[in-house]
């Protein structure tokens, strides 16, 4: 953990008591811009920013107040950080006044002013733009000038690099990283700043007499403190120090272009000061921060994903979908052939599957399509998932059987509920397409006996991806399968609108432009509500909207089936599920003409849909975020673990147990003669870096393997035990993983290397942390949900260390790894979910609950191939384990010889 004595407060606050007035200025009223942005009373940012077409005569104070604006606190503070340092030296250079008339005059409102027109007359834009970004690249203009005319080029291999083309170079940059900046508006601040570097704006500049005079008048620098006048500038008006020549009205030399006198000696201290940091063991003390700051801001980065600057609109990308461009017939007499069925549906309630399926044919064949049957049985955690799926397919009177797309009503659905107006409506609608010749692609209706395992074996088989033993063969096929809809209806009555669960196995989700098609159909066409994630009445405010997307991330982290549809999405056949929900006017002929306008819209796709997103947050239906927004979070994440097993590998190779000397720093006469100058010089008191030592890896690296091969043993008890035992067995294996960390170093010390020395300790977490960061960041494009979780969950090993000398501060935190160890999330995520469903979440009810969910893992690992069991038991688990580990070794001290 980050120890707050490393960092050098007493720096940092003299550094800031020593802002010039202006900078400090600036960054006060920016603060209290961005503070006053938060209230909902008065827009401050419609008010303040330069929008180039509400630019006038009455609203011409834009071009000067834009850079004060921000668009959240976040973005503030990232401007204030780049801006301090520049806007300082700056105005330590050049003087208060001059830097108040400047940024207040041409440097803001030229480039404003040129944005203004490009964009408004050029472009035919009306972007708008704020931030002291502009500032910025206006001083990384400047700065790309002056040091061009002392080091033009960067050698790069055999390419020469112009140094000006730094600020170009970090121009684009931001672009390609930052979403939503101005990429315009940093080149007029860039272009600006290279006009007064290069010193063609020099007569704008105020001349010096006038700036003495007023200092002289006012008495400025006895007034204000901090002030900067002409005389106290740290290198002089002209780059040399000040005279007596107060009628001169000449400008700034460094706008003018000539900057020797001032970087003469810049250069050669600046690569001193930065070999001498490549040794100071101080920079050691820095990545504990860094990585707390990664864990900060992608905690904060996810925290502001449902605002709108950083979620947009959904659309449909692909043109030939057309949703709800067709009239579709469903009705009117179909409510008599719907009811018909529903009687003949619910005479086979009682009856077995076998009994089902045989009546199932007889109305396929009766419609006129080709009829199929498939047995399956899957053996899961003691229980055996036997059934029959039948299935029939309409062949496409205008295809050619390559093509096919997927009706699916599920006897049950996965709540075990009778699927009862479910399956009405599927024999319904095949009857109902069996009488048009439109259809491009054949049409399959599967009717399996349950939504978890027959709809599996039923795809699986589909696409050869099957054990036989365990699963028959289809005797019929159609063509690939362009798309699926299941149908869940077990409720009677009418509906006010329809549930999309969209969730695949392992987190994978359907393309984006099927949801937003069954959106457009339902709410343009059907005159319907959709819904996502089982939030009815989301208001589309912040709070409902992180609601929604935190919901989607737990379902996509688990990983599991949420309904027939997400055994489809494996093998790349976008599909869905369609629940009616809500009190309304809507009845089944509305549930089944949008089914039509689904089936009607892919039936016009030429090619499987690939233009939308398939990585993606949905926070409202019409309302998400790409994974080029969310996933930097997980990465951050994910980056805190590597930055500390980097800071551990370097650490491990100095002896710490021989403290280097400390002596103070020698001064010479330049540099005495610079801090008279200055005014600011500070001796410092620099610690000699310590000896370097020979690493011994291996046993490090042998602990650390056998963790994760250790991780084998959990996985297989918690897949292969009966369900009845799996509640014990979890028990025991929790008491057991308490036990286990301190029992690993007892098994360390009957090897010759006994007991664990420092360097090897930090070696032990430094390979754990960075496996760990190696397989998050990977995981964390296929499955962000259960990166982000299991990282988040992960962070206190960063920080896990050991504390030899401090029994309290080291079983403390062993007790707050053990809150955050997996078998402890397990268990509290079965209580969480016993209370959501209303049962007991302590007891006996608990120990049920704990049962359910490790038979649905088991089920998953056996059925639907889950692989976030995988995860758990051989990353997650590795590592707390290496941690824990960690923070409970005593290590040994050796001895340095004389």
């Amino acid at each position: 953990m980050p120890n707050i004595q490393s960092f050098n407060a007493q720096r940092a606050r003299s550094y800031l008591f020593r802002l010039p007035l202006f900078t400090r200025a600036m960054l006060v009223v920016m603060i209290a811009f961005g503070l006053a942005g938060l209230q909902s009373a008065w827009d401050i940012r419609q008010w303040g920013a330069l929008i180039p077409n509400e630019l006038a005569i009455t609203t011409m104070y834009r071009v000067n107040t834009f850079p004060l604006i921000h668009k959240n606190l976040l973005h503030t503070i990232f401007n204030i950080l780049a801006l301090a340092p520049l806007l300082e030296r700056f105005e330590t250079e050049f003087g208060t006044l001059t830097s108040l008339a400047l940024f207040f005059g041409p440097l803001t409102t030229i480039p404003a002013l040129v944005y203004v027109f490009l964009e408004r007359f050029v472009l035919g834009g009306n972007v708008a733009v704020m931030g002291a970004s502009l500032w910025v690249f206006l001083l990384l203009g400047m700065e790309g000038v002056r040091t061009y005319k002392t080091n033009p080029y960067l050698v790069i291999g055999t390419h020469h690099v112009p140094t000006w083309t730094t600020p170009l170079l970090m121009v684009v940059v931001v672009e390609a990283l930052i979403p939503g900046t101005s990429f315009l508006g940093h080149l007029c601040g860039v272009g600006t700043g290279y006009l007064f570097g290069l010193g063609y704006l020099k007569f704008l500049a105020p001349p010096e007499w006038i700036l003495r005079e007023i200092e002289t008048r006012l008495n400025l620098l006895g007034r204000l403190p901090h002030y900067v006048s002409v005389d106290q500038k740290t290198y002089g008006r002209f780059g040399v120090l000040p005279t007596n020549n107060s009628g001169s009205n000449t400008t700034p030399i460094s706008l003018m272009g000539s900057t020797q006198p001032y970087t003469r000696g810049a250069m050669p201290r600046l690569l001193s000061t930065l070999l001498t940091l490549r040794r100071d063991p101080r920079l050691l003390k820095l990545p504990p921060y860094l990585s707390l700051l990664c864990i900060v801001v992608g905690v904060v980065w996810l925290l502001l994903l449902p605002l709108d600057d950083y979620s947009r609109r959904t659309y449909i990308s692909e043109n030939a979908l057309l949703p709800g461009q067709v009239h579709t017939y469903f009705g009117g007499s179909d409510q008599n052939v719907f009811r018909a069925y529903r009687h003949e549906v619910d005479a086979l309630k009682e009856k077995s599957n076998v009994e089902i399926n045989d009546e199932l044919e007889n109305i396929f064949k009766g419609i006129g399509l080709k009829v199929g049957r498939q047995n399956y049985t899957y053996r899961s955690a003691g229980h055996t998932y036997t059934g029959e799926n039948a299935y029939a397919i309409l062949q496409a009177p205008r295809g050619d059987a390559t093509e096919a797309i997927v009706l699916v009503a599920a006897w049950k659905n996965v709540k075990d509920e009778f699927n009862r107006n479910g399956v009405a409506l599927a024999l319904t609608l095949a009857r109902y397409f069996k009488r048009w010749s439109l259809w491009s692609k054949d049409i399959i209706l599967v009717i399996p006996p349950d939504s978890r395992a027959g709809i599996q074996a039923w795809v699986d088989a589909y696409h050869d991806a099957h054990d036989p033993s365990s699963v028959t063969s289809l005797p019929i096929k159609s063509g690939l399968l362009q798309g699926a809809v299941a149908i869940d209806y077990p409720r009677e009555g009418r509906f006010e609108g329809v549930h999309i669960v969209y969730d695949g196995v392992n987190g994978q989700l359907p393309n984006l432009d099927l949801i937003n098609s069954v959106n457009n159909i339902a709410n343009g066409q059907m005159g319907m509500h959709s819904f996502i994630q089982e939030k009815f009445g989301h208001s589309d405010k912040y709070n409902d909207r992180l609601r929604t997307m935190l919901r989607g991330m737990m379902n996509q982290g688990l990983g599991h089936a949420v309904g027939p549809h997400s055994s489809f999405i494996p093998y790349h056949v976008d599909a869905v599920t369609l629940q009616p929900v809500g009190n309304g006017w809507h009845d089944e002929m509305g549930m089944g003409r949008l089914v039509e306008g689904t089936f009607r819209s892919l039936n016009n796709l030429l090619e499987h849909l690939h233009q939308s997103f398939f990585f993606y947050l949905l926070m409202h239906k019409d309302r998400f975020v790409s994974i080029g927004t969310y996933l930097p979070s997980a990465m951050l994440i994910a980056v805190n673990f590597t930055i500390m097993a980097i800071l551990l590998w370097v650490k491990s190779g100095y002896d710490e147990t021989v403290s280097g000397p400390t002596k103070p720093s020698t001064t010479t006469a330049i540099e005495k003669k610079e801090a008279a100058d200055e005014k600011e010089e500070i001796a410092a008191v620099t610690p000699s870096p310590p000896a370097t030592v020979e690493r011994e890896l291996y046993l490090p690296l042998g602990i650390v393997i056998s963790c994760h091969f250790l991780g084998a043993l959990p996985l297989f008890i918690f897949n292969h035990t009966p369900s009845h035992l799996l509640a014990p067995f979890f028990l025991a294996f929790s008491i057991f993983n308490i036990i286990l960390p301190s029992l690993i170093p007892d098994l360390v010390n009957l090897t010759p290397a006994r007991p664990l020395t420092l360097q090897q300790l930090y070696l032990l977490k430094s390979f754990s942390l960075l496996l760990l960061g190696m397989f998050l960041s990977s995981l964390a494009t296929l499955n962000f949900s259960l990166a982000f979780l299991v990282g988040l969950a992960s962070t206190p090993l960063s920080f896990a260390r050991p504390w030899p000398g401090n029994p309290v501060v080291r079983y403390g935190y062993a007790a707050l790894l053990n809150i955050v160890s997996p078998t402890a999330v397990v268990l509290a995520g079965a209580a969480a979910y016993a209370s959501s469903m209303g049962g007991s979440a302590s007891g006996s009810g608990l120990l049920q609950t704990l049962e359910h969910v490790l038979r649905e893992a088991a089920f998953g690992w056996d059925v639907w191939g889950l692989y976030i069991p995988l995860v758990v038991w051989c990353v997650w688990w590795p590592a707390w384990l290496v941690g824990s580990v960690v923070v409970l070794g005593q290590p040994r001290v050796k001895v340095k010889s004389a």
